[in-house]
């Protein structure tokens, strides 16, 4: 099954509604600046094989630095980095460029760090950044261990070589959370504020990244390529950036922001905020295909043993009138013969921590709307002390300690340090779906 399908284009025209970055504007405002601070400078960059992170690396690979370091657990994905790099005409790879497949909690870490550094810029992207990631206290011990445990050894060496620039990347999820994950990056931003009057740090929250690494839109063309049908919530919007804009808008916040800073991007919840449904049509129709919408996870996989042979059109399901209600254009049967259908089945989302909107930041918050054109900053950010901070991780260290430590216990623990953290439970999560 080959298709023809201009990603770029694609985002550009049916997810961001935006034919140039978001971040255009800024960043010829600030251009002259920019080059200023980041020119010459020597970076780092953790996490740097993932989607956000190697988008940051390409936006600060536009200037001209001096000494590039990247480290990842994803060796794959740090050599597709290299040769995308290496292949490219646009960027400035400095002579002095290497990456190392470590993970940056481990001791080898702190050992590359003392031999290539101090760096003037310091970015972090190692995160994990599912929902699906609070299956059980296992996993969720992991995820705070990366998402935050983690952080603070980093800030630690920090402290002994503090560079001028420190961004650790955030989530949307953080304001307001409602699952495990969101929860994590806010105690991770309360951790890295606890700092701010030592190390010049900021973070940002923002919106889904269209079709990064996991994300529910990639695996439509993943499961395309493998001939299985689709599976998609209803009713569940987000708001998206490019690729692009994400690693542009870190490099803006990481660069351009004051210590303390949470910088966000101006999105209109009308305008910018699309369901799940709509991309997934709007894809199939992109493709020249015709969406038969399956009534279950069986049907649609009965349906789909039949592309594993050829892509001859498959007739409808019976119910082909029964479309998403939340999406902006009715689908119809397709006349044409020549034109495949493929299966599709939608559900109403009815896992633990999933919310059916975005918000980037709280009504307590206060925002500077002026300095960027696009981006807004949150100022007032909560402060912990470090013993307020140390308080928190004693209590996280000592429950993961016991033998019977529960999600439940977990999120209690969460819930005493973070007031506005109203988690979802349901008692079901993503991986028991396709």
């Amino acid at each position: 099954m080959q298709f023809d399908l201009n990603l770029d284009s694609f985002i550009r025209d049916h997810v961001t509604f935006r034919q140039e970055s978001l971040l255009k504007p800024d960043f010829e405002k600030y251009q002259s600046e920019l080059q200023r601070r980041i020119n010459g400078k020597s970076v780092l960059v953790i996490g740097g094989a993932g989607t956000i992170g190697s988008s940051y690396i390409k936006a600060i690979l536009k200037f001209k630095i001096r000494k590039l370091v990247v480290v990842d657990i994803n060796e794959n994905g740090l050599t597709e980095l290299v040769r995308d790099l290496r292949s490219s005409t646009e960027y400035f790879v400095p002579d002095d460029f290497i990456t190392y497949p470590v993970n940056f909690g481990d001791r080898v870490f702190e050992k590359i760090f003392h031999q290539h550094g101090p760096f003037e810029i310091v970015a972090n992207f190692a995160a994990h950044k599912h929902v699906r990631s609070e299956k059980d206290s296992f996993s969720i011990e992991a995820m705070i261990e990366n998402n935050v445990l983690r952080a603070r050894k980093l800030l630690n060496i920090l402290l002994q070589f503090p560079p001028e620039h420190f961004f650790c990347v955030s989530t949307d999820k953080a304001a307001n959370p409602v699952n495990i994950m969101g929860a994590s990056k806010k105690l991770m931003e309360e951790l890295i504020m606890a700092y701010s009057d030592r190390l010049p740090i900021k973070t940002a929250r923002f919106a889904n990244v269209a079709f990064s690494n996991g994300s529910l839109p990639l695996g439509f063309i993943e499961r395309l390529q493998k001939k299985q049908p689709w599976s998609c919530p209803l009713g569940i919007r987000r708001f998206f950036v490019s690729p692009q804009e994400s690693g542009e808008l870190c490099l803006m916040a990481s660069i351009m922001g004051e210590s303390g800073d949470i910088f966000f991007p101006k999105l209109d919840e009308e305008r910018d905020m699309i369901p799940f449904d709509q991309i997934a049509l709007a894809l199939l129709n992109t493709l020249g295909l015709t969406p038969d919408i399956c009534q279950s996870e069986e049907e649609a996989k009965q349906k789909a043993l039949i592309l594993q042979s050829s892509l001859r059109p498959i007739a409808p399901s019976p119910l082909r009138e029964v479309v998403p209600t939340s999406c902006h254009a009715v689908v119809q049967s397709s006349d044409r013969a020549d034109v495949p259908f493929y299966p599709i089945f939608f559900f109403g989302s009815d896992t633990s921590g999933e919310k059916s909107f975005e918000e980037f930041y709280t009504e307590k918050e206060l925002l500077d709307n002026d300095t960027f054109i696009n981006l807004g900053v949150v100022k007032n950010s909560k402060k912990r002390t470090i013993a307020e901070i140390d308080a928190i991780f004693d209590r996280l260290h000592n429950l993961f300690e016991t033998d019977k430590v529960t999600k439940a216990a977990i999120v209690d623990a969460l819930k005493d340090y973070l007031p506005n953290f109203e988690h979802i439970e349901t008692g079901k999560g993503l991986d028991s779906k396709m």
